[in-house]
């Protein structure tokens, strides 16, 4: 995940985690017992939100959050590579097909393998590692 994805998960946790505030009974009242705040004890490390988010649907449409990744096809990493590359025409045979498998393999560390996508308030960010 980028910068900009960790700051949407982090204001969904935030909101999580607010939400185990309870206000007091009796912000008045004559006992201070009446008058605190109290705590629902969180289920949910950050980790485990995050992983609560990806696995469960109900769990995720409660907070407004969704991360989805997905591997990339093959078609995808080579549109990726070649788009990124200075030279096309390395990448193509004289007849105008693509001719990059090898290529993958020999640059497999430099062409990402898979998409991140987070929504978040009707904000979608995608990222690829």
């Amino acid at each position: 995940m980028n910068k900009e994805q960790y700051d949407l998960v982090n204001e969904a946790y935030m909101t999580y985690s607010d939400s185990h505030w309870i206000s007091p009974p009796s912000p008045n009242g004559k006992f201070l017992s009446e008058q605190l705040c109290s705590v629902i004890p969180m289920e949910h490390s950050k980790e485990s939100f995050i992983n609560e988010i990806k696995t469960n649907s109900k769990f995720s449409k409660k907070w407004g959050l969704s991360i989805e990744d997905r591997k990339l096809s093959l078609e995808e990493r080579t549109k990726i590579l070649v788009s990124g590359s200075d030279n096309k025409k390395d990448f193509y045979d004289r007849n105008g097909r693509l001719i990059v498998e090898e290529q993958l393999v020999l640059d497999e560390s430099d062409i990402p393998t898979k998409l991140i996508t987070l929504t978040y308030n009707d904000k979608t960010i995608e990222s690829y590692e």
